[in-house]
């Protein structure tokens, strides 16, 4: 069978390799699609701490079982099935607590495990063990399932956050994440919704797609005045950075209304990871600033309840289905901003 295997920062390869067969405890998929995020693209080019090479990568999965593995219950063939990317371990302290999107011992798809960028892959027993596939509900595209992990992780970003009816809310990036971000906020009641970007083309995509109330070009204006200006001096009232730019999370902090609510979605350089951070604005203002990390599996199902109903489309997000053979064309149009969402079809 076909797969993208990594070995090496930018050595990333297109390759035959025998197609898996399933142990007990696994499940075997044929692969329908495997999303792609930014972090594929950091992947390619950095390599990550956590992957072991060599590697098939990609870890926005959907499915169809081909196989079942003795001791796996509750699954038949020809079941459709979306697969969680963080594996949390199920049995340490915050797992205990039901944080599992921060467990200590956390895996995940396509770094300690193949993951989706080929014909076939195993979903290993760590995944069953914590309920971590998903079925597909009915009406729900393999496309649409794929997405479902970045939506996961907006919702538990969110859920963090606690978004009221009424608040103006702002969304840094204008990425896939940042649009899935506007409409989950929509959908949790928010009155207001502004995106702020610095490149023009992809602005103009996404508002396009998700219809904020206003779009923001950061390399134009002061975003943060421009925020002031357009909530009558007061500011936002939650502010989300779905970007890894150090400059967007100070701005959140001085744009943030008093009692208002910041999420630091966007990790940023592990080479320049600190920002400056006005205290006496947190402290006066009375902020509020969570971090997010990644999801529980909990969230995923969540994700598709929400695409199945239509709380939160994600079908037009996803502009580009690229085959296999052209995986690593998708990883360009990600790189470049040239797509909304890019979805590998095995």
């Amino acid at each position: 069978m076909k797969a993208l295997r990594f070995y090496a920062p930018e050595d990333v390869r297109i390759e035959d390799v025998p197609e898996p067969e399933v142990g007990p405890g696994e499940v075997k998929l044929r692969v329908r699609n495997t999303s792609t995020c930014g972090t594929d693209v950091k992947i390619f080019y950095n390599g990550h701490q956590n992957l072991t090479p060599p590697r098939t990568i990609g870890h926005e999965i959907a499915g169809e079982i081909v196989a079942i593995g003795e001791g796996v219950d509750g699954w038949a063939i020809g079941d459709r099935v979306q697969v969680i990317a963080a594996v949390p371990c199920g049995d340490c302290y915050e797992c205990s607590r039901g944080w599992m999107e921060v467990c200590q011992n956390q895996t995940s798809m396509g770094y300690q495990y193949d993951g989706g960028f080929a014909e076939y892959m195993i979903v290993p027993r760590e995944v069953m063990k914590v309920d971590g596939l998903n079925r597909i509900p009915e009406g729900v595209g393999y496309d649409e399932a794929s997405a479902a992990e970045p939506l996961a992780c907006a919702i538990n970003a969110q859920r963090i956050l606690g978004i009221e009816e009424g608040d103006t809310v702002v969304v840094f990036g204008a990425g896939p994440i940042g649009a899935m971000h506007i409409r989950l906020a929509r959908a949790n009641g928010a009155a207001r919704i502004f995106l702020i970007d610095v490149n023009d083309e992809r602005l103009k995509m996404t508002a396009d797609a998700v219809h904020p109330d206003e779009v923001i070009n950061g390399a134009n204006v002061d975003v943060v005045e421009k925020v002031k200006e357009l909530t009558d001096g007061r500011g936002a009232d939650a502010i989300i950075t779905a970007t890894a730019a150090n400059i967007a999370q100070e701005q959140a902090i001085s744009m943030a209304a008093r009692n208002g609510k910041i999420s630091f979605f966007g990790g940023l350089p592990k080479t320049n990871p600190t920002i400056t951070c006005d205290s006496n604005l947190v402290h006066y203002r009375q902020l509020r600033i969570f971090g997010a990390n990644g999801s529980a599996p909990a969230h995923n199902k969540m994700a598709l309840e929400y695409i199945a109903t239509g709380k939160v489309p994600v079908k037009d997000l996803i502009t580009e289905h690229i085959p296999l053979e052209r995986v690593l064309d998708a990883f360009d149009i990600v790189k470049r901003g040239a797509a909304i969402k890019v979805t590998v079809e095995p």
